[in-house]
Formats: structure tokens, sequence, C-alpha cells
């Protein structure tokens, strides 16, 4: 399974916005350090926000322009319909459900058995969720007293699409409005580095 590896406290430092979500992650940046804090062409904007938003949910180029390609094929505008996309991943719902600290963390949950969609065990990180789909941890996954006690303590954020449910479960209730995905990323600079290539 291809992942970006590699130091994430400086990966973000460098892009100049906290995408690990580690509260301590932007603690040593100083000013000049970041690519943002540097002039840049309206290219450079483009793919830094680019980069911004790769590096929120973890993907290798390849997946993420092939989840760009789709995008545009929606009626959505193609920035919403590409983070409701990413939004939707199996790991990432893991991670906003609270069952892991981090997208790193919950994918290692799912590619490892822990999770099931609707009853089945799903181990595709990748695996995208449909509205009314369960997702809870497997039996084994429920042994594991980290996982417990991030469910029970990880999940600050209420998430308008998601419905958290007693006995290590919750749902998707609907497709995420853009408004309410928490990621401070202006999706109209990605659409724009792309369709220039």
């Amino acid at each position: 399974m291809a992942k970006m590896m590699g130091p994430k406290f400086k990966q973000s430092r460098r892009l100049g916005l906290n995408v690990c979500g580690h509260p301590k992650a932007m603690k040593r940046a100083t000013r000049g350090t970041a690519r943002s804090d540097k002039k840049l062409t309206e290219y450079g904007i483009q793919l830094l926000e680019k980069q911004r938003l790769r590096a929120y949910y973890g993907l290798l180029e390849k997946q993420f322009f092939a989840l760009f390609e789709e995008a545009k094929k929606s009626n959505e505008l193609t920035g919403t319909a590409f983070i409701q996309l990413l939004e939707r991943r199996l790991d990432n719902l893991v991670y906003r459900m609270g069952f892991a600290t981090s997208i790193r963390q919950a994918r290692q949950i799912v590619s490892h058995g822990h999770v099931t969609v609707n009853g089945k065990k799903v181990d595709i990180p990748s695996y995208r969720c449909e509205v009314g789909d369960e997702i809870a941890l497997s039996a084994r996954g429920r042994k594991s007293e980290l996982f417990k006690e991030n469910y029970q303590t990880n999940y600050v954020t209420a998430y308008p699409y998601i419905k958290k449910e007693e006995d290590f479960k919750a749902t998707l209730i609907s497709i995420p409005n853009r408004e309410d995905i928490p990621i401070e990323i202006e999706d109209q600079l990605v659409v724009e580095f792309y369709s220039k290539l």
C-alpha cells in the first residue's frame, strides 16, 4: 500500500499549515521557514494549496489526481466534489469518527482489519463510503484499549454528516457539505492548478 511517509511536523512547518492535526505540529515554526512566507507566483500559490490538500489526506499524487479527474465529471462544483470524495474515504471517516488520533493511524487501523462497514470487514483505506454506511470497530478491534479510548475521548467536534452511536459504531448520514468539512483549503486554487495541466 503506497502512502506518504516522512516527518509530519516538518511537513506542516514547510507547508505553513497544520496538516497533520497534532497540536504541537507548528510549535517550532518560525517566520520565513514556510513556503507561504516566500513571495510566490500564481502557479506557486496554486501548487502550495494542492500540496496542502494532498498532505491533509495523506495521498500520493497518482491517487489524488485520479480522484480529481472523477470529481471533474460530477454535477457539483469540481472543488466541492473533489473534497467530498476525499472526505468519504474510509480511512478519513475512521479518523473523523474518533477511532484514531490521525489519518495515518486510521489508515493503519483499517489496513490491519480492525474496521467493518455494514458488518463486513473492509481493509482498504481508500474504500468509498456511501450514505447510510455503518462503520464500526471489528470484534478484534474492540479488544484494543487504544481504539476504545480514542473513540471515547477524541470525537471532540460533531460533524453534521456523521452520527455517532453507542457500541463503537458511527454512520455516514449524508454527503458532507463543503462548509462542514474542517480543512483550511481554497479548493478553487487546486482546481486552477490541475486545469492548467
